[in-house]
């Protein structure tokens, strides 16, 4: 499946019932190596689960961003943030585990950089929008 597909079959606001497909789809292309990964699509699943705004799929993307390093430029580290950031650091520091302690640690020090500066969920959906033309 390529993002055109993916994108024709979801949209970018995908009903509950099909999240466990998209995260599927998210972490198949987690796990392969950094050169047989297609980006855009990882690119496309996160911004779905961003619009669902699901706390659990915080670290879903997380693993994603960090699977390598064209994952880590390719993903932006709002994508982490579709429940808002103040919700997702809660949850983060909340969850306690190694992995979620990483990303806090990675989103706090992004915060700190500026790159939550006027950040909103539904202003940064609506740039995701207009980027895959929806």
């Amino acid at each position: 499946m390529d993002e055109d597909e993916l994108l024709r079959r979801y949209g970018l606001r995908p009903s509950t019932d099909v999240l466990g497909e998209i995260r599927r789809i998210l972490r198949t292309e987690a796990e392969l190596i950094q050169d047989d990964q297609d980006t855009e699509l990882m690119k496309l699943a996160c911004v779905q689960l961003f619009n669902a705004g699901d706390l659990n799929d915080v670290l879903t993307i997380w693993q994603a961003k960090e699977s390598s390093f064209d994952a880590h430029c390719a993903l932006d580290v709002q994508l982490l943030c579709g429940a808002g950031l103040d919700a997702t650091k809660a949850h983060l520091a909340a969850d306690g585990s190694e992995l979620a302690d990483a990303a806090l640690a990675y989103l706090t020090e992004c915060e700190a950089a500026g790159n939550f500066r006027h950040f909103s969920v539904d202003q940064y959906a609506r740039g995701w929008a207009d980027y895959f033309r929806e």
